[in-house]
């Protein structure tokens, strides 16, 4: 099981998730958000200057072109993941420059199959994630793109032929490993590809707590 761990925001938290073996760093490049890279003092050069056997992942929303390129090279970035209202056409322009994982916010009525179908050909990973409805407050406020806590309807996936690898996101949490294990049962589950974990293995926005990541892994069954 591959592990994305998302909202980086030290060069600390880099080093002790590198050592934990997650395959995925994640880092937010959306201003309001209080995950943003730079929030806490992380610079381009540092991440561009680390070597580990992980992806770099710059996470976006509705970001120009030539703004995704310019933190590509200035984080020395492996992916890019549009977590916005991006088209496939978008998708599509960056993926002769870098590897782009498109994360795909469902609300309740969406029709997760066909959505699905719209990007298996622009993409190189999926992220299924929680979309709205929501409460009214929660909808306007412009920092609450992932990184929420909500829960993924796992249940919706289930005999779906989801005909990309994907990430399973929103609102996992330290006691989810069997919940997870279960799934892997499902049909849904030949192209899974791993898991993302944000804000529920957090002390506080942007602060990892990096032993209830560890506790998780290991629950989990390590990461592979």
């Amino acid at each position: 099981m591959k592990i994305k761990v998302c909202g980086i925001t030290t060069l600390e938290q880099l080093h002790e998730l590198a050592a934990l073996g997650i395959h995925y760093a994640g880092f937010i490049f959306y201003p309001p958000s209080p995950r943003h890279a730079e929030r806490f003092g992380l610079r381009g050069a540092q991440v561009k200057a680390v070597r580990y056997p992980l992806y770099k992942v710059g996470v976006f929303v509705d970001a120009g072109y030539e703004e995704v390129l310019r933190r590509v090279e200035e984080y020395g970035l492996d992916m890019v993941q549009l977590h916005g209202r991006e088209s496939p056409w978008t998708c599509e322009q960056l993926m002769p420059h870098i590897d782009v994982i498109k994360a795909l916010r469902f609300a309740e009525n969406d029709h997760v199959e066909w959505t699905i179908r719209h990007y298996t050909a622009s993409t190189d990973l999926l992220l299924l994630d929680t979309g709205v409805p929501a409460p009214k407050e929660e909808r306007e406020n412009k920092a609450l793109h992932g990184g929420i806590g909500r829960r993924f309807s796992w249940n919706r996936l289930r005999g779906l032929a989801v005909d990309k690898p994907f990430l399973l996101s929103g609102g996992i949490e330290p006691g989810d490993a069997a919940y997870i294990r279960s799934f892997l049962t499902d049909s849904a589950a030949r192209s899974l590809a791993g898991v993302d974990l944000n804000s529920r293995f957090e002390s506080a926005p942007g602060i990892k707590d990096v032993e209830k990541i560890r506790r998780f892994i290991a629950e989990l069954g390590g990461t592979q």
